[in-house]
C-alpha cells in the first residue's frame, strides 16, 4: 500500500478545505450585506401579524422603510401609539397616532331592505355583486351580508348580524383586510373617537332609496344646514362626514329624518343599528 500517496490525498483534501474556508471568510467579511441596525431595531418592537395594514409586505418591508424615512413611524396600525412611540425614539423624532377602526357604511338590515331574489350561488361577497342588478338585495349599492369582510378578518372583528356587517371596535385594529374584500367599497377606516358615522351608501335620489331601504340617505341636506361645524356635507344624493371638522356634538344626527347617522354605543363595543333620537 501506498502511504505516501494516501498522505499526500490526505494533505491536498485537507489544504483545499482550508483553502476555501479561507475564502468562504473573506467574502463573508466584505461582500456580506449589512443589515441596518435600525431595521432590525425596529422589526422586534412590530407585532408581526405581518397583516399588510401598513401597506408594505408584511412587517419586515414596514422595519425597513420606517428606516429608510419612507414610511411613517406610526405606520403600523396593530401596534398603535405605544409602538410608534418606541420607534419614534429610534428615528429620533414622533408622530401623533389617530387610531381608526372600520365601519360598514349600510344601514340594510333584513328589516330595512329586501331581496329582489333568491340567490343561491357561491357564498361570497364578490361572487353575488357580479349578478345582474349588483347583487340580490334591494339596494344595489348596500351590504349582502355574506362574510367576505368577516372571512379575512385576523381578530375576529366583524361579524354579520341581521343581514349586515358589524364591527366590533374594541377587536379592530385598522388592518384595512376587509376594506379590500367588500366589493360594494362600504368599509372606510374611520377615527376610533368619533362617534357619529353616516350608515348609507346609496346615490339613488330620496325617492328611489326609499323603495328599496327604509334607513338610506335621501339627500335632504338637513345634516349638513343644521351642522355649525361645516363638518357635513351632501354630494351624489349622499351625506359624508370631515372628522376633522366633527365635534361630536350629535346635530347631524337628531336632525336626519332617515335616521342613518348613528352614534357609537356607550361601551364601545360596536355601531348601533339603533336610529339616533
Amino acid at each position: 500500500m501506498d502511504f505516501i500517496g494516501i498522505i499526500i490525498a490526505c494533505l491536498l483534501v485537507g489544504g483545499v478545505g482550508l483553502l476555501i474556508g479561507i475564502l468562504l471568510g473573506v467574502a463573508d467579511k466584505f461582500l456580506a450585506v449589512r443589515e441596518d441596525e435600525k431595521v432590525a431595531k425596529i422589526r422586534e418592537l412590530l407585532p408581526g401579524n405581518n397583516c399588510g395594514g401598513c401597506g408594505f409586505p408584511g412587517c419586515d418591508g414596514l422595519a425597513k422603510a420606517i428606516a429608510e424615512g419612507t414610511a411613517s413611524v406610526a405606520g403600523c396600525p396593530v401596534g398603535g401609539a405605544p409602538v410608534a412611540a418606541s420607534i419614534g425614539e429610534i428615528m429620533g423624532k414622533s408622530e401623533t397616532v389617530v387610531k381608526k377602526v372600520a365601519f360598514i357604511k349600510c344601514s340594510g338590515t333584513c328589516d330595512n331592505t329586501k331581496e329582489k331574489f333568491n340567490y343561491s350561488g357561491n357564498m361570497t361577497c364578490a361572487d353575488a355583486s357580479l349578478v345582474p342588478g349588483n347583487g340580490f338585495k334591494s339596494c344595489d349599492y348596500g351590504c349582502l351580508g355574506l362574510g367576505s369582510c368577516m372571512s379575512v378578518c385576523d381578530n375576529d372583528a366583524i361579524h354579520i348580524i341581521n343581514g349586515v356587517a358589524v364591527v366590533d371596535n374594541e377587536k379592530c385594529f385598522a388592518c384595512g383586510k376587509c376594506v379590500k374584500a367588500c366589493p360594494k367599497h362600504l368599509i372606510e377606516l374611520v377615527p376610533y373617537d368619533m362617534e357619529y358615522h353616516v350608515a348609507c351608501s346609496s346615490k339613488d335620489k330620496g325617492k328611489d332609496v326609499k323603495l328599496s331601504c327604509t334607513a338610506g340617505c335621501i339627500g335632504c341636506k338637513l345634516c349638513e344646514r343644521n351642522c355649525e361645524q361645516k363638518a357635513i356635507t351632501v354630494a351624489d344624493n349622499i351625506a359624508s362626514i370631515d372628522y376633522s371638522k366633527c365635534t361630536n356634538c350629535g346635530t347631524c344626527a337628531s336632525k336626519c329624518p332617515s335616521k342613518i347617522i348613528l352614534k357609537k354605543m356607550k361601551d364601545n363595543k360596536d355601531i348601533s343599528s339603533e336610529a339616533v333620537s
